[in-house]
Protein backbone atom coordinates (compact mmCIF):
# COMPACT_ATOMS: atom_id res chain seq x y z
CA UNK A 1 0.00 0.00 0.00
CA UNK A 2 0.92 3.11 -0.77
CA UNK A 3 1.30 5.93 2.39
CA UNK A 4 1.18 9.95 0.46
CA UNK A 5 2.15 13.15 2.52
CA UNK A 6 1.55 16.65 1.94
CA UNK A 7 2.97 19.13 3.84
CA UNK A 8 1.64 22.51 3.99
CA UNK A 9 3.07 25.53 6.33
CA UNK A 10 -0.28 24.99 8.11
CA UNK A 11 -1.60 21.11 8.39
CA UNK A 12 -0.06 18.06 6.80
CA UNK A 13 -2.59 15.27 5.22
CA UNK A 14 -1.64 11.74 5.20
CA UNK A 15 -3.66 9.12 2.92
CA UNK A 16 -3.50 5.60 2.17
CA UNK A 17 -4.09 3.83 -1.11
CA UNK A 18 -4.06 0.28 -1.81
CA UNK A 19 -3.82 0.23 -5.64
CA UNK A 20 -7.48 0.47 -6.16
CA UNK A 21 -8.51 3.17 -3.97
CA UNK A 22 -8.09 5.57 -1.48
CA UNK A 23 -8.82 3.58 1.96
CA UNK A 24 -8.32 6.91 4.70
CA UNK A 25 -6.89 10.02 4.94
CA UNK A 26 -6.33 12.67 7.76
CA UNK A 27 -4.60 15.63 8.70
CA UNK A 28 -2.53 16.74 11.42
CA UNK A 29 -1.19 20.37 12.31
CA UNK A 30 2.33 20.96 10.65
CA UNK A 31 4.65 21.12 13.42
CA UNK A 32 8.30 21.19 11.86
CA UNK A 33 9.61 19.17 15.56
CA UNK A 34 7.69 16.20 15.40
CA UNK A 35 10.07 13.08 14.81
CA UNK A 36 9.37 10.03 12.62
CA UNK A 37 8.67 7.97 16.17
CA UNK A 38 5.77 10.60 16.83
CA UNK A 39 4.34 10.29 13.19
CA UNK A 40 4.46 6.58 13.72
CA UNK A 41 2.22 6.42 17.06
CA UNK A 42 0.00 8.44 15.43
CA UNK A 43 -0.55 6.91 12.34
CA UNK A 44 -0.41 3.21 14.11
CA UNK A 45 -3.54 4.47 16.49
CA UNK A 46 -5.13 5.69 12.73
CA UNK A 47 -4.43 3.04 10.72
CA UNK A 48 -5.82 0.73 13.28
CA UNK A 49 -9.23 2.69 13.80
CA UNK A 50 -9.38 1.38 9.68
CA UNK A 51 -8.48 -2.16 10.18
CA UNK A 52 -5.31 -1.17 8.77
CA UNK A 53 -1.28 -1.45 9.84
CA UNK A 54 1.72 0.34 9.20
CA UNK A 55 3.08 -2.99 8.19
CA UNK A 56 1.02 -2.99 5.14
CA UNK A 57 2.44 0.06 3.93
CA UNK A 58 5.47 -0.36 1.19
CA UNK A 59 6.06 2.68 -0.40
CA UNK A 60 5.85 6.11 0.39
CA UNK A 61 5.49 9.58 -1.84
CA UNK A 62 6.40 13.11 -0.07
CA UNK A 63 5.52 16.51 -1.23
CA UNK A 64 6.18 19.17 1.64
CA UNK A 65 6.58 23.09 1.17
CA UNK A 66 8.23 22.55 4.83
CA UNK A 67 12.19 21.65 4.42
CA UNK A 68 12.42 20.88 8.44
CA UNK A 69 9.83 18.43 8.24
CA UNK A 70 11.49 16.35 5.32
CA UNK A 71 14.23 14.99 7.20
CA UNK A 72 11.44 13.29 9.47
CA UNK A 73 8.97 11.91 6.73
CA UNK A 74 12.16 10.01 5.34
CA UNK A 75 13.10 8.74 8.29
CA UNK A 76 9.17 7.59 8.55
CA UNK A 77 9.55 5.70 5.61
CA UNK A 78 12.65 4.41 6.13
CA UNK A 79 12.36 2.96 9.87
CA UNK A 80 8.52 2.10 9.79
CA UNK A 81 7.90 1.25 5.55
CA UNK A 82 11.00 -0.20 5.50
CA UNK A 83 11.29 1.98 1.62
CA UNK A 84 12.90 4.82 0.29
CA UNK A 85 9.96 7.26 -0.19
CA UNK A 86 9.72 9.44 -3.21
CA UNK A 87 10.20 13.28 -2.62
CA UNK A 88 8.37 15.85 -5.31
CA UNK A 89 10.89 18.06 -6.49
CA UNK A 90 13.90 15.86 -6.25
CA UNK A 91 16.01 15.59 -9.90
CA UNK A 92 14.99 12.89 -11.94
CA UNK A 93 11.21 12.35 -10.54
CA UNK A 94 9.14 12.47 -13.37
CA UNK A 95 5.63 15.04 -12.25
CA UNK A 96 4.15 15.26 -15.64
CA UNK A 97 4.27 19.47 -15.56
CA UNK A 98 6.87 21.36 -16.81
CA UNK A 99 7.88 24.37 -15.07
CA UNK A 100 7.93 27.72 -18.05
CA UNK A 101 8.83 30.60 -15.08
CA UNK A 102 11.99 32.37 -14.44
CA UNK A 103 13.14 29.68 -11.97
CA UNK A 104 11.29 26.53 -12.27
CA UNK A 105 12.92 25.74 -8.95
CA UNK A 106 11.20 28.45 -7.59
CA UNK A 107 7.77 26.41 -7.76
CA UNK A 108 6.47 25.34 -4.46
CA UNK A 109 5.77 20.67 -4.69
CA UNK A 110 2.05 21.62 -4.05
CA UNK A 111 1.35 23.76 -7.04
CA UNK A 112 3.14 21.33 -9.08
CA UNK A 113 1.24 18.27 -7.66
CA UNK A 114 -2.22 20.41 -8.25
CA UNK A 115 -1.57 20.94 -11.78
CA UNK A 116 -0.23 17.07 -11.69
CA UNK A 117 -3.61 15.94 -10.13
CA UNK A 118 -5.77 18.14 -12.28
CA UNK A 119 -4.40 16.66 -15.30
CA UNK A 120 -5.55 13.39 -14.68
CA UNK A 121 -9.06 14.32 -15.38
CA UNK A 122 -9.29 17.71 -17.09
CA UNK A 123 -7.57 18.16 -20.68
CA UNK A 124 -6.95 21.99 -22.17
CA UNK A 125 -5.47 25.17 -19.84
CA UNK A 126 -6.01 25.37 -16.30
CA UNK A 127 -6.60 27.80 -13.64
CA UNK A 128 -6.45 26.10 -10.10
CA UNK A 129 -7.08 28.81 -7.24
CA UNK A 130 -5.79 26.91 -3.90
CA UNK A 131 -7.31 27.92 -0.87
CA UNK A 132 -4.59 27.04 1.97
CA UNK A 133 -2.39 29.11 4.15
CA UNK A 134 -1.66 30.83 1.15
CA UNK A 135 -4.20 31.56 -1.73
CA UNK A 136 -2.94 30.75 -5.12
CA UNK A 137 -3.40 30.83 -8.29
CA UNK A 138 -1.90 28.39 -10.71
CA UNK A 139 -2.00 28.71 -14.29
CA UNK A 140 -1.24 25.56 -16.48
CA UNK A 141 -1.23 25.22 -20.47
CA UNK A 142 -2.73 22.60 -22.66
CA UNK A 143 0.43 21.37 -23.33
CA UNK A 144 1.23 20.63 -19.08
CA UNK A 145 3.63 23.88 -18.92
CA UNK A 146 3.50 26.10 -15.60
CA UNK A 147 3.37 29.23 -16.57
CA UNK A 148 2.75 30.63 -13.06
CA UNK A 149 0.27 32.85 -11.73
CA UNK A 150 -0.25 34.56 -7.97
CA UNK A 151 0.16 33.79 -4.93
CA UNK A 152 -2.13 35.77 -1.91
CA UNK A 153 -2.12 35.93 1.61
CA UNK A 154 -4.98 32.99 2.72
CA UNK A 155 -7.96 33.59 5.00
CA UNK A 156 -6.49 32.00 8.37
CA UNK A 157 -3.48 34.59 7.70
CA UNK A 158 -5.75 37.46 7.12
CA UNK A 159 -7.86 36.99 10.29
CA UNK A 160 -4.93 36.13 12.15
CA UNK A 161 -3.21 39.36 11.30
CA UNK A 162 -6.41 41.61 12.35
CA UNK A 163 -6.36 40.13 15.47
CA UNK A 164 -2.45 40.53 16.22
CA UNK A 165 -2.63 44.34 14.38
CA UNK A 166 -5.81 45.60 16.08
CA UNK A 167 -6.58 45.07 19.95
CA UNK A 168 -9.91 45.29 19.82
CA UNK A 169 -10.64 42.59 17.06
CA UNK A 170 -11.16 39.39 18.69
CA UNK A 171 -10.22 36.02 16.99
CA UNK A 172 -12.94 34.55 15.00
CA UNK A 173 -13.59 31.55 12.89
CA UNK A 174 -14.04 31.41 9.63
CA UNK A 175 -17.86 31.02 8.24
CA UNK A 176 -19.95 32.19 5.10
CA UNK A 177 -21.63 34.59 6.30
CA UNK A 178 -25.47 35.37 4.56
CA UNK A 179 -25.35 38.80 4.68
CA UNK A 180 -22.04 41.54 3.26
CA UNK A 181 -23.14 44.28 6.42
CA UNK A 182 -21.97 42.57 9.70
CA UNK A 183 -23.83 43.92 12.13
CA UNK A 184 -21.67 42.64 15.51
CA UNK A 185 -17.67 42.97 15.28
CA UNK A 186 -17.37 39.42 14.84
CA UNK A 187 -19.92 39.29 11.56
CA UNK A 188 -18.03 42.57 10.33
CA UNK A 189 -14.93 40.50 10.70
CA UNK A 190 -16.09 37.36 9.03
CA UNK A 191 -18.01 39.01 5.86
CA UNK A 192 -14.87 41.63 5.22
CA UNK A 193 -12.52 38.04 5.32
CA UNK A 194 -14.90 35.70 3.49
CA UNK A 195 -16.73 38.23 0.94
CA UNK A 196 -13.68 39.67 0.33
CA UNK A 197 -11.69 36.62 -0.89
CA UNK A 198 -14.72 35.86 -3.19
CA UNK A 199 -13.87 39.08 -4.54
CA UNK A 200 -9.90 38.38 -4.84
CA UNK A 201 -10.83 35.37 -6.22
CA UNK A 202 -13.37 36.13 -8.71
CA UNK A 203 -11.16 39.41 -9.77
CA UNK A 204 -7.59 37.47 -10.38
CA UNK A 205 -9.51 35.13 -12.00
CA UNK A 206 -11.06 37.44 -14.77
CA UNK A 207 -7.74 39.62 -14.81
CA UNK A 208 -5.73 36.13 -15.59
CA UNK A 209 -8.30 34.96 -17.98
CA UNK A 210 -8.15 38.66 -19.68
CA UNK A 211 -4.41 38.23 -20.57
CA UNK A 212 -4.26 34.35 -21.42
CA UNK A 213 -5.36 33.73 -24.92
CA UNK A 214 -7.02 30.38 -24.22
CA UNK A 215 -10.23 29.61 -22.63
CA UNK A 216 -9.41 27.94 -18.99
CA UNK A 217 -11.20 25.70 -17.12
CA UNK A 218 -11.55 26.98 -13.26
CA UNK A 219 -10.84 24.53 -10.10
CA UNK A 220 -11.03 24.85 -6.58
CA UNK A 221 -8.94 23.28 -4.18
CA UNK A 222 -7.59 23.57 -0.48
CA UNK A 223 -9.14 22.92 3.02
CA UNK A 224 -11.65 25.33 2.71
CA UNK A 225 -12.38 25.58 -0.85
CA UNK A 226 -15.92 24.33 -0.03
CA UNK A 227 -16.37 27.16 1.31
CA UNK A 228 -16.72 29.56 -1.63
CA UNK A 229 -18.98 26.90 -3.97
CA UNK A 230 -22.23 28.56 -4.68
CA UNK A 231 -19.95 32.02 -3.62
CA UNK A 232 -17.55 32.80 -6.18
CA UNK A 233 -18.70 32.89 -9.42
CA UNK A 234 -15.28 32.09 -11.25
CA UNK A 235 -14.91 28.67 -9.89
CA UNK A 236 -16.41 26.22 -12.41
CA UNK A 237 -15.90 22.90 -10.19
CA UNK A 238 -14.32 22.03 -6.96
CA UNK A 239 -12.02 19.26 -5.89
CA UNK A 240 -10.77 18.99 -2.35
CA UNK A 241 -8.49 16.08 -3.01
CA UNK A 242 -7.03 17.29 -6.38
CA UNK A 243 -3.22 16.52 -4.36
CA UNK A 244 -3.51 13.27 -3.30
CA UNK A 245 -4.70 12.62 -7.09
CA UNK A 246 -1.73 14.17 -7.77
CA UNK A 247 0.84 12.20 -5.16
CA UNK A 248 -0.69 8.81 -6.93
CA UNK A 249 0.04 10.09 -10.36
CA UNK A 250 3.14 10.80 -9.81
CA UNK A 251 3.88 7.79 -7.83
CA UNK A 252 2.30 5.71 -10.89
CA UNK A 253 4.48 7.51 -13.10
CA UNK A 254 8.00 6.90 -11.27
CA UNK A 255 7.32 3.74 -9.76
CA UNK A 256 9.07 1.47 -11.68
CA UNK A 257 11.95 3.94 -12.43
CA UNK A 258 12.06 4.20 -8.71
CA UNK A 259 12.13 0.41 -7.49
Amino acid sequence: MLLAIDCGNTNALFAVHDGKTWRAQWRTATYTARTADEYAVWLHQLLGMQDLSLSQMDACIISTVVPQSLFHFRNLARRYLHCEPMVVGEDGLDIGIAPKIDNPREVGADRLVNAAGARTFIDGALLIVDSGTATTFDLISKDDEFLGGAIAPGMYLSLQALHDAAAKLPRVAIAKPEKSIGSSTVSAMQSGVFWGYVGLIDGMVRRIAEEYPAPLTVIGTGGISPLFDGASEAIERFEPDLTIRGLLDIYQRNRKTHE
